[in-house]
Parts: structure tokens; sequence; C-alpha cells
């Protein structure tokens, strides 16, 4: 393992001891709090570029026998007692699969009780993935969801039923509640593994703070472009606490600061070692960056304290981009 990788993995994985592991709260209502986001970003912005994402139907046609009998419109039925179904604008058949990193790292820092504007880094992305989910029911694109931390924790292939999203959004409120046990994560093994199991091209959102115990550079792109494989298109979410862990932001004051994957600790002034510290974590945002940009994989660094613009917005332009 490189010294630059051991510096961070000392440095960056870190949680004042004062500060106890603990279970996070679960979401009050996951659902609503995802149909607030999306409701918000879309009142936020101009109607056209969001055209392609309405689930406004835009005309009737009259039902054929043998076709599909879901978007058959009964009321009409009722009033006419002639079958017509909605013809919708835009539709796709877009297929979407969210992978979430549930790693112990992803559950800094300490939040009492999670909401909109008080997330770790686990609950921004259980949030952000239950947004996008709302656009994509809305739409009816079909979704599937991928989870690991030291083991693969949980994958289901993409589908649009409702009884679908419901599931989702159970099993996204429990990874949000239990604080993940995980001691090393190894985030390429699981991206092999998720990759086998896509088989259909869809477009790939992976939620992580791209910290993990094993961290052979040439192994994770190489998962990372195995992603890439069956023509999909990759979104690579970086998810960081800017404050602390890229700015480095704490009181000068003696610290413990642990590695709450290893265990690993070092005691110091955050002061003394600040400046080398942020150079550190710049040199390795530029690095990812360049490899995703070497595999065409979109990269976006997110701080968890922001809103969610950054995400809807960067899935706007990529779904236009993939179908």
């Amino acid at each position: 393992m490189s010294s630059l990788f051991c510096f961070i993995l000392s440095l960056n994985l870190i949680m004042d001891v004062r500060s106890e592991l603990h279970k996070s709260q679960l979401f009050q209502n996951l659902e609503l709090l995802a149909n607030q986001i999306v409701e918000g970003f879309i009142s936020g912005i101009h109607k056209s570029p969001f055209h392609g994402f309405s689930a406004e139907f835009a005309e009737h046609k009259i039902y054929n026998p043998g076709e599909s009998t879901k978007h058959i419109d009964w009321k009409l039925f009722a009033k006419t007692d002639r079958l017509y179904t909605k013809r919708y604008e835009d539709e796709t058949n877009l297929r979407c699969h969210m992978i979430l990193d549930n790693s112990t790292s992803m559950y800094y820092p300490k939040v009492e009780n999670l909401g909109i504007d008080n997330l770790n880094k686990i609950g921004f992305g259980v949030l952000a993935i239950a947004s996008l989910m709302q656009i994509l029911k809305r739409q009816r694109d079909a979704v599937g969801l991928s989870i690991y931390s030291d083991m693969y924790d949980f994958h289901t292939s993409e589908k649009s039923s409702e009884r679908h999203f419901q599931m989702l959004y159970s099993k996204l409120n429990e990874v949000s509640r239990v604080l993940s046990a995980s001691q090393e994560t190894k985030t390429y093994t699981f991206l092999h593994q998720i990759a086998e199991k896509i088989h259909r091209r869809s477009l790939i959102f992976l939620f992580s703070d791209m910290f993990q115990t094993e961290t052979e550079e040439a192994q994770l792109f190489e998962a990372l472009r195995h992603l890439k494989y069956n023509k999909h298109s990759v979104v690579l979410f970086h998810l960081l606490d800017y404050e602390h862990e890229l700015e480095f932001n704490f009181e000068n004051s003696p610290k413990r600061y642990l590695d709450v994957e290893t265990g690993a600790h070092i005691d110091l002034y955050a002061e003394n070692i600040r400046e080398v510290y942020q150079e550190k974590v710049k040199q390795y945002q530029e690095g990812l960056k360049l490899k995703c940009a070497q595999y065409k994989i979109k990269y976006v660094d997110v701080d968890v304290r922001s809103n969610f613009s950054q995400v809807l917005n960067t899935f706007m332009i990529e779904r236009q981009k993939f179908v």
C-alpha cells in the first residue's frame, strides 16, 4: 500500500473519539422527503430542460386487443364505454442501477437525527438515491440497487413496478438506520460482481466516499472500467464532508483521530498537519478525476452538507446523453 494511501487512511477516515459510533436514526418518511426534494428542484428550474422527465400524458389513443392494460384510462372508459390508453410524452425505457457504499466510513460525520439539513455520507447517499428514484418512477423507468460493505449486502435487478419501488425505499431506510459494522472495504471486489449481474445497457450511479482498506489503484479502476462493459454509462458521486475531510477544519486542540474501519489512530494537533493533509487529499482527488476521465466515467465530487441539486442536475444531463 502506498504511503499516500496510508496517510489518507490514517487521517481522512476520522472521527473524534469523544463521539462514539452509534446507530443512525431512521428517516421519518424517506419517500416523502425524496418527493419534497424533487418537487423543490423541479420548481426551481425552467420547465423546458425538465421536459423529458415529465409524467404528463400527451393524448389518448384507442386500445388495441393484445396491448398491455397498464395505461388504460378507466375513468374515461366509465364515461365513454370505450377503451383508451394514455400516450405519454417522452417515454423511454431507461434502466438505471444504483450502487451504494455501506462501509463504516460512510457513517461519518456523527448525526443524531437524519434529515434533509442534517446528513452524514450514508444519509446523503440514501436520500439522493431515493430522490432519483422519484424521478425515475414518474417516468416509469426501471431501477435496480446494489449495496456493499465488507460483503455484498444486497442486490436487485432493474424493475419498474410500484411494489419494487416500495421494496427499495424500505431497504434504503434500513441502511440509514443501522450502522455498518464492516472493518474493511474491498470496493473493487464488489464492483466486479455487480458488473457481472447487470446484463442490459444501463445508466449506473455509484455513491461512495472511495475510501477502502485495500487501495490497489489498478484493481479499483479496472473494476470501475468493468462497470462500463456492455455500453453502460457510469457516474461516480464521490461523497465527502468538505469541512473536515478536505479542509481538515478542526479546532487546534489535542485530539485522537480514529480510522473507523481499521481501528488505527493518531494523536495530533490539527494545525500541525493541515497544510500537508490538504495537499495529499488534493492529489488523491485529482488522481481519481484523471482516471475517471481516462475511462470515460463521469466524476462528481459532492459535499454532503450541500443540497441535492448537483446530483439531480447530473442525472438530467446524463439521462439525456444516454437515451
